[in-house]
């Protein structure tokens, strides 16, 4: 079985009707789960610690949706890009 990898990340957002970070380099990596239950927990923590602050903002990337083993790989990853 395929590992199921999820990322939690987030950070200041420009306003918080949309999702563009106010400042790419300051986005906030909690970490890589190997599970959506144990990243949900970790985004579920992130989201409350703060909630007061409107402009803040966390997400779950689905790590392993970005790479299906089975397709064939793109012409930049031949390329060793």
């Amino acid at each position: 079985m395929a590992q199921r990898l999820h990322l939690v990340f987030g950070g200041e957002l420009v306003s918080p009707t949309k999702n563009v970070f106010k400042d790419v380099s300051k986005i906030h990596m909690v970490g890589m789960f190997p599970d959506y239950a144990t990243a949900f927990n970790a985004w579920k923590a992130e989201a409350q610690r703060t909630v007061d602050d409107a402009h803040m903002r966390y997400f779950i990337a689905h790590i392993h949706r970005l790479r299906d083993e089975a397709q064939p790989g793109s012409a930049t990853e031949e390329l060793g890009a």
